[in-house]
């Protein structure tokens, strides 16, 4: 039976895919065949709209195969394959703001000792700043080896709470993100901002599935948002278990 009065709006990362992977071929068939012709499909990712692309199959993937596509948080929005709006962070701050958050960062980061670093501390994104003690060049397994050290050493909520505590006046949000990385922005620019694309057509039928569900992390505030029906998940599996229970698809 189709259901697209209901909205199923996933995180990517973690969630459809494993960190930093590219779907699996059995979720992504599981998606086309089950989910997608019955209920109405959303993204929401807090990396940019190329690296949503890549999770979701690359160049077998095309925007317009979910119904709405949310890069950087949904301050790049797409819906049935077309753009409906964009917003930028370095217009919203200024550049005073700006690299008065860079410069600290960059001080910040060159002073943590970690078992290694590597390239690209910081990625200037459309919509949100993103900061990487290890830097985002790492591999696979150096990340996992970071991740390992984060969650000992606590690197990244140590970095936010001085980001929290320094820097207060610039009326910004931080909150850890995947595996190796913070992501900034304006407050209110979370998770919870591709809701005003379709909070009123998909009023209390709005599905979000999100494996970062803990105050700090990425999809903190959208999975506890009055305004949707929280899915707490461990990985893509779980999250194909889930919507096979709640939905009934076989």
């Amino acid at each position: 039976m189709s259901c697209k009065n209901i909205l199923c709006l996933f995180d990517v990362d973690g969630t459809l895919t494993m960190p930093r992977q590219n779907i699996d071929p059995d979720m992504y068939t599981f998606l086309t065949e089950k989910l997608i012709p019955n209920y109405t499909v959303g993204l929401v990712g807090g990396s940019d709209l190329s690296k949503i692309h890549e999770q979701m199959g690359g160049s077998s993937f095309d925007l317009s195969d979910v119904n709405y596509v949310f890069a950087e948080n949904g301050l790049v929005a797409f819906k049935n394959g077309e753009e409906i709006a964009k917003q930028s962070i370095a217009n919203f701050l200024g550049e005073e703001k700006l690299q008065k958050l860079i410069n600290y960062a960059l001080r910040y980061m060159s002073e943590i000792v970690l078992p290694l670093k590597r390239g690209t501390f910081i990625e200037f994104r459309t919509g949100l700043i993103n900061l990487c003690p290890i830097g985002r060049s790492c591999t696979l397994e150096e990340r996992l080896s970071f991740v390992k050290f984060d969650a000992e050493h606590k690197i990244r909520e140590k970095f936010i709470q001085c980001l929290e505590r320094d820097l207060k006046d610039l009326g910004l949000k931080y909150s850890i993100g995947g595996q190796i990385s913070i992501d900034v922005f304006p407050v209110g620019w979370d998770k919870t901002y591709c809701l005003k694309y379709v909070e009123e057509e998909f009023k209390d039928r709005i599905h979000f599935f999100g494996d970062k569900i803990k105050p700090g992390e990425n999809d903190h505030e959208i999975f506890v948002d009055p305004r949707v029906i929280g899915h707490s998940v461990t990985s893509p599996e779980d999250t194909k278990k889930q919507l096979m229970s709640i939905f009934n698809l076989n």
